[in-house]
């Protein structure tokens, strides 16, 4: 009988045209996945907005001025945190806006995100 010596194993094409092969659909797969972490950042963002501005909204309602700072707003309970802003990464960089009269105490009437980037839709985050 004669025995064959084979080796098990791959050669250096086969793996070549794997490693190709992987590359090419990562090249495919990487942007989408890329554009969908921003969508979801831009999401956060909306909704954090959203739920800030309305807390803004009840203490005035309730205490019948604004908030100084957003702390107040935690401490008043009318959020649990200050949120992190998702664009910067910090609860540090909101940036607000003063009330446009002098009808009520206070300093902050609105608040937006203090990322210098812009949106999807070609607009400032600074300005949502």
């Amino acid at each position: 009988m004669h025995k064959k010596n084979l080796s098990a194993g791959f050669t250096l094409i086969e793996i070549l045209v794997v490693l190709t092969i992987i590359a090419v659909l990562l090249s495919l797969v990487a942007p989408r996945y890329f554009d969908s972490v921003d969508r979801s950042k831009e999401n956060v963002l909306r909704h954090d907005l959203i739920v800030m501005r309305s807390a803004i909204d009840q203490y005035l309602g309730d205490k019948n001025q604004y908030p100084n700072s957003l702390q107040d707003l935690v401490d008043g309970r009318y959020l649990r945190e200050v949120p992190v802003d998702p664009l910067t990464d910090r609860r540090d960089t909101w940036v607000f806006s003063k009330p446009a009269t002098n009808d009520y105490e206070g300093s902050i009437a609105d608040v937006f995100s203090g990322s210098p980037l812009i949106s999807s839709e070609g607009t400032p985050y600074a300005e949502w």
